[in-house]
């Protein structure tokens, strides 16, 4: 029994001691293990590649983009200058191109024709009533010399005694009657003047409506409406027109501009105007309206497109209008951030996002110019955004320049 429990203590000594040796054995295994561990990196790791592009000079064309409808630039309305007239015949069509001076329309003249041959008339009737009062003038004259005569020998013999008073004053009553019919028959042919003057006045006018029977194009144009017809009767300008003309076929765009962008438009300016189904032509600003519409706040401005037969009145276009030009650094307009402390842009310095306030100058479709806050060769985010902050660590992919421009 005393065997069996030292053999069992035994194996309880040896067991203990076996213990103690793992762990003293395992714990400095384990510092050690500890200790050839690495150290964590201090430095930060960096974020996502950002896209870049480097600040560079660039020729602007800055252009103002503009839409509206084309118009005359001169509409003349063309109508008879007398009333009352059927149409005999029209000449012409829509969309003709038509000279100073020719004929458009004909009036039917026969009204006046009657007209003219009763004043053929009246002037035949008043020239036999001159006739009449220059024989009138003559009888009056010769009585008048022999009263004259017959009252001188009554003077003579009056004094003599031969001839009684009553004789003298008889000869002097016919000598004052014969005074007076030549007067009257002078007056009578002052008036017989007078109306011929005013048949002759009648005849000028007759005249003047006789030629007005044709209706002529008072310039060079191209005839953009025509409302004559034949049998119907003529109408003057201040009622509907017989035809509108487009003066020397001379078109313009007519379009609408906000007033912000108004100040910087003048008269000379180019545009370049799109018009569908016909390309693009060339124009020049001629007129900035110097009222802006107060509901709108639109202002009109007038761009000229010269003559050319395929524009038609009336149909839409689009298009810019040059309103600066210069060189200076450019980026693409995508790198700008627009806040309310003004525009800035992302720059790359070393790895790290910097925001710079920036100055801007001219501006086109996909580039900005900036004038301040950037040099040529700097590293600027293309697509800024709100994703990235001030000292954000980045790794920066620099954008060919076809890429950065768009192309």
């Amino acid at each position: 029994m005393k065997k069996k429990l030292l053999l069992w203590g035994l194996v309880v000594v040896l067991a203990g001691a076996g213990a103690f040796t793992y762990k003293a054995g395992l714990l400095p295994s384990l510092a050690a293990e500890k200790k050839t561990q690495p150290a964590p990196d201090a430095t930060p790791k960096l974020q996502a590649s950002v896209s870049v592009v480097r600040v560079a000079p660039h020729a602007f064309i800055e252009t103002l983009a503009l839409s509206g409808s084309l118009i005359p630039r001169e509409e003349i309305l063309i109508g008879p200058e007398i009333e009352s007239l059927r149409v005999l015949d029209v000449l012409v069509e829509e969309g003709a191109a038509v000279k100073r001076g020719q004929v458009l329309a004909r009036l039917v003249p026969d009204t006046l024709d009657a007209q003219l041959a009763q004043n053929e008339a009246a002037l035949a009737r008043n020239a036999a009533a001159t006739a009449q009062a220059r024989s009138t003038i003559s009888e009056a004259e010769a009585r008048l010399k022999e009263a004259q005569n017959a009252i001188a020998r009554a003077r003579t013999l009056k004094e003599s005694g031969h001839v009684s008073e009553a004789v003298f004053d008889q000869r002097e009553s016919l000598f004052k009657l014969a005074e007076a019919q030549l007067f009257a028959a002078r007056d009578g042919l002052k008036a017989s003047e007078a109306d011929r003057a005013s048949i002759e006045a009648q005849r000028r006018e007759l005249l003047w409506r006789r030629s007005k029977t044709e209706v002529t194009a008072p310039a060079d144009g191209v005839i953009s409406h025509r409302r004559a017809r034949i049998g119907a009767s003529a109408a003057l300008v201040s009622q509907e027109p017989m035809f509108r003309m487009v003066a020397n076929g001379q078109i313009e765009l007519d379009a609408e501009v906000p007033q912000a962008h108004l100040v910087r438009l003048a008269p000379g300016q180019k545009a370049r105007i799109a018009i569908p189904g016909n390309g693009e032509v060339d124009g020049t600003v001629r007129l900035v309206s110097p009222a802006v519409d107060p509901t709108t706040r639109l202002g009109r401005v007038r761009i000229l497109l010269g003559n050319d037969p395929n524009l038609r009145v009336g149909t839409f276009a689009r298009g810019e209008v040059v309103i600066a030009h210069g060189s200076g650094l450019a980026v693409p307009r995508s790198a700008v951030l627009f806040t309310k402390s003004g525009p800035s842009v992302q720059v790359v310095e070393n790895e790290t996002i910097e925001t710079r306030p920036v100055t801007l100058g001219l501006a086109e479709a996909d580039k900005l110019e900036i004038r301040s806050g950037v040099t040529e060769g700097t590293l600027v985010v293309a697509k800024s955004g709100t994703f990235l902050r001030h000292g954000d660590r980045v790794r920066p992919v620099v954008l060919p320049r076809a890429i950065a421009d768009g192309r």
